[in-house]
C-alpha cells in the first residue's frame, strides 16, 4: 500500500479515509442502538470492508449508479447518502432513505444514484447490467456498478447477468465481496472453485483478485476498470477478499461456524488502520506524513460528531403516519386517454394490431427497446416484431441468450434507470423462471423506493391451451400474477383492444403483464386507425343481455360469443362482460350487469382453484349479493397439467356444449 500513497494527494487520500471512517463509525453506531432496540429489524453491518466500497465509489460520479445486496450500507454511505438518512431508515422513521419501508435492507437513494439493496441475493447483477443497458441506449456515459457477497458468486444470476454483459458490452462493474461465508456457509466448501476473480476468463471479461482490505489497491484497479467501461471496452469483474468482523446480523451466534480466533486475525487486517500505517514515517518525508496524520486524526473527530448528530436525527424523527403504508404501490394514473371513437372500416388481426402499436411507439419513444429470444431479425415466433430491426437496429432490438432471469432482473435495472425495456417471453410458461424478479424486484421497486423510481417494464407472452403444445407452452397464470401488488395484467380478446391496451402499456409507469391468447392471434376485427389506447381497470359490454351475466376473458370471450345467438333464439339473452384487464379489475362493471340481469357465470381458461373466477365470485358476493337470484356458477379448465394428445387435451378447457349447458342450468335456478 506505501508506493500506492505516494502517487495520491493528501487530499484524495484525505477522502479516502474519511469514507472509510463514516463508514465503520456510523456501522459501530448503529450496532449499539440495536442493542438499544432501536432497530426493529435486522442489521446488516459493514464492518471490516469498508475498503471495498471506498474504493470504488470514489471514482464514480452523481449520475452513475449502484446496486447492491442486503449488506449494503457502505455502498450507500460511500456513493453519497448521509447517515441521518441511512441511520433515520434504520429506526423506521419517516425521513429515513426509504421512508422507512425498507429498513436495513431496502436503501434506496436514486436522487444520488442509489437504486437499492435487495434481501434477495443475486438481483443487483442482473439490474446493473440493466443500468448498463440504459446506458448504451441513452449514450449518457454512465456505469452501473453492483456489489454482491461471494454467495451470490454460486447463483445462476451471476452466469446469467456477466454473460449478458459481455456479450453486450456493457458498461458494468461486478464488485464481489468475498467475505469467506454466505450467511453462515464457507465459501470454501460452497464453491468448487475457490476464486471469483478468475471466472472473469470464462465470460470473456477481465477479471481481478485482490486483497479487499487495501483501498489504494481497489481504488487503482477500480479505476482503470470505471474507464475502460465508459470507453465502451465492457464490463470487469473484481474479486475482494475481505472479512465481516461482525456477526452477519447483530444478534446473530456468530462462533458456530467460525472461531473467536479467525475473527481477531482478521481484525488486525482492519483497512482503516492499513492506510494509517501506510503514511507514516518511512513510507513519507517526515512533513508529510505528520501532515496525514494530523488530517486524520481531525476527521476521525469530524465523524464522530457527524454520527452522533445523524442519531440524534434519526431518533428524535417522526414515524411515518400509518396511513400512507398502501401508498406508492401504482404510479399515477395517467391524464385522459383517446378512447377508440366510432366504428372501422378496417379489418385486421390481434398480432397486426399489437405490432402496430409496438411501432408507432418506438417511433415516438426512443426509450423503449425490445427483448427477447428470436424478437431481432427473425420478427418474433409468433410475428410481434416483425420488420422492427430493420427499422431500429439491434440494440433496440435485442435478440437474447436463453436467460429469462436475467433479461427479466436486466430489464427492472433498465427500467430504473431511464428506459422502457418490453421483454418478449413468446410463451407465458417462460415467464416462470423470471418469476423471483417479477414478483420480488419489478414489482415492489416503485413502493420500496417511495414512489421516487418508475418501473415501466412491459412483459409480453403468449398463453392458452390448444394445438397440442402440453403441458410447458399452454399456461395462463393470470391469476397467480393478479395476486401481486404493483403488476398491471392484462389479457386482450380483441384486436382493438389489444392495440389500445398495448398503447396505454406502453406509456404507464407501471409493470405491466400483457398476455395474449395464441388461438386467437390471427382472430380479425375492426380497429381504427390513428392513435389511441384502453386505459387499464375498464372493461368492455361485448354484447348487451338482459337475463344472465357471462364474465369471460381472451379465448372464452369467442366462445361464449359463439353461442350466444342459439341462446337468444331460445329466449336467453347473454349479457357478455370481458373484463380485459385482471388487475385492476371492473369490478364495478360487472356489478352492474348482475344488478341488472340477476344471474352470473364465470367462464376461464384456467382452473377454478384460487383463481381469476373466484375472485369475481367473490367480489359479487361481498358487494353484490342482493342482487343475485340464483347462486354463481363458474365455469373453468380442468385442475390439471396440459397434455399432449388432442384427446386428452379437449378436455381440458370449457367448450360450447358446456357454455350452453351451464347457461341453461343458471336460468333454471
Amino acid at each position: 500500500m506505501a508506493n500506492s500513497t505516494q502517487n495520491l494527494t493528501n487530499e484524495r487520500l484525505g477522502s479516502l479515509y474519511r469514507t472509510m471512517q463514516v463508514i465503520r463509525q456510523t456501522e459501530e453506531e448503529l450496532a449499539r442502538c440495536h442493542q438499544r432496540g432501536l432497530i426493529h429489524g435486522a442489521c446488516h453491518t459493514y464492518v471490516g470492508e469498508e475498503a471495498i466500497a471506498t474504493g470504488v465509489c470514489s471514482h464514480l460520479n452523481h449520475n452513475d449508479v449502484v446496486f447492491s445486496t442486503h449488506r449494503g450500507h457502505g455502498h450507500a454511505l460511500a456513493k453519497g447518502m448521509p447517515p441521518k438518512d441511512l441511520m433515520a431508515e434504520l429506526f423506521g422513521r419517516s425521513t429515513g432513505c426509504s421512508q422507512g419501508r425498507g429498513g436495513s435492507m431496502h436503501l434506496f437513494s436514486p436522487e444520488i444514484g442509489m437504486m437499492g439493496t435487495s434481501g434477495i441475493v443475486g438481483p443487483c447483477i442482473l439490474q446493473a447490467c440493466g443500468g448498463g443497458y440504459s446506458s448504451k441506449i441513452l449514450n449518457n456515459g454512465t456505469v452501473a456498478v453492483a456489489f454482491f457477497g461471494d454467495g451470490a458468486a454460486n447463483n445462476g444470476a451471476f452466469h446469467e447477468g456477466l454473460n449478458m454483459a459481455s456479450i453486450w458490452k456493457l458498461p458494468v462493474l461486478f464488485i464481489c465481496e468475498n467475505n469467506q461465508y454466505a450467511t453462515e456457509v464457507p465459501f470454501s466448501y460452497a464453491s468448487g472453485n475457490p476464486s471469483v476473480g478468475n471466472r472473469g476468463s470464462a465470460y470473456g471479461i477481465p477479471g481481478f483478485e485482490l486483497n479487499g482490505n487495501d483501498v489504494l489497491e481497489i481504488y487503482r484497479v477500480a479505476g482503470d476498470a470505471v474507464a475502460r467501461a465508459r470507453a465502451g471496452q465492457g464490463p470487469t469483474l473484481i474479486e475482494c477478499k475481505t472479512y465481516r468482523t461482525r456477526a452477519h446480523a447483530e444478534g446473530m451466534g456468530d462462533f458456530t461456524y467460525r472461531t473467536r480466533e479467525e475473527v481477531e486475525a482478521w481484525k488486525l487486517n482492519c483497512p482503516i488502520a492499513g492506510l494509517r500505517k501506510s503514511v507514516g514515517v518511512g513510507n513519507y518525508d517526515l512533513a508529510r506524513s505528520a501532515e496525514l496524520v494530523e488530517r486524520f486524526d481531525q476527521i476521525d473527530a469530524e465523524v464522530a460528531e457527524l454520527v452522533k448528530e445523524a442519531r440524534d436525527y434519526a431518533e428524535s424523527s417522526p414515524v411515518p403516519v400509518a396511513e400512507t403504508a398502501t401508498n406508492h404501490v401504482y404510479g399515477p394514473q395517467l391524464g385522459p386517454v383517446q378512447d377508440p371513437v366510432g366504428p372501422s372500416s378496417r379489418t385486421i388481426s390481434f398480432s397486426q394490431a399489437t405490432l402496430e402499436a409496438l411501432s408507432e411507439e418506438m417511433a415516438i419513444n426512443p426509450t423503449i427497446f425490445v427483448m427477447g429470444e428470436g424478437i431481432g431479425k427473425r420478427g418474433g415466433n409468433f410475428v410481434t416484431t416483425k420488420g422492427l430491426y430493420d427499422l431500429y437496429g439491434p440494440e433496440r432490438l435485442c435478440d437474447t441468450p436463453i436467460c429469462e432471469r436475467g433479461f427479466v432482473g436486466l430489464a427492472c435495472g433498465a427500467a430504473m434507470t431511464g428506459t422502457r425495456p418490453v421483454i418478449d417471453f413468446m410463451f407465458a410458461d417462460f415467464v416462470l423462471d423470471g418469476f423471483g424478479e417479477i414478483v420480488n424486484q419489478i414489482a415492489k421497486m416503485r413502493y420500496m423506493s417511495s414512489g421516487r423510481l418508475k418501473m415501466p417494464v412491459l412483459l409480453r407472452g403468449c398463453i392458452g391451451i390448444g394445438h397440442s403444445a402440453a403441458t410447458h407452452h399452454s399456461g395462463s397464470y393470470y391469476g397467480m400474477y393478479g395476486q401481486v401488488p404493483g403488476l398491471r395484467v392484462v389479457v386482450p380478446s380483441s384486436a382493438e383492444d389489444a392495440k389500445g391496451l398495448l398503447k396505454h402499456a406502453l406509456r404507464c409507469d407501471d409493470p405491466v403483464l400483457f398476455l395474449e391468447h395464441r388461438e386467437i392471434l390471427q382472430a380479425k376485427g375492426p380497429v381504427i386507425e390513428g392513435d389511441f389506447e384502453i386505459p387499464f381497470g375498464k372493461g368492455r359490454i361485448v354484447r348487451q343481455g338482459r337475463h344472465v351475466t357471462v364474465v369471460a376473458l381472451a379465448r372464452m370471450v369467442h366462445l361464449v360469443s359463439s353461442v350466444s345467438d342459439e341462446l337468444e333464439r331460445e329466449g336467453i339473452s347473454v349479457e357478455l362482460i370481458d373484463p380485459r384487464t385482471v388487475s385492476p379489475l371492473d369490478t364495478d362493471l360487472i356489478l352492474e350487469s348482475v344488478h341488472k340481469t340477476g344471474r352470473l357465470l364465470i367462464v376461464d381458461e384456467p382452473p377454478g382453484q384460487y383463481g381469476f373466477s373466484a375472485e369475481i365470485a367473490a367480489r359479487v358476493v361481498d358487494e353484490g349479493f342482493n342482487d343475485l337470484d340464483a347462486p354463481i356458477k363458474r365455469l373453468t379448465g380442468a385442475f390439471c397439467p396440459t397434455p399432449y394428445s388432442p384427446s386428452l387435451e379437449n378436455v381440458m378447457v370449457p367448450n360450447a356444449d358446456q357454455v350452453l349447458a351451464a347457461i341453461r342450468e343458471l336460468m333454471s335456478e
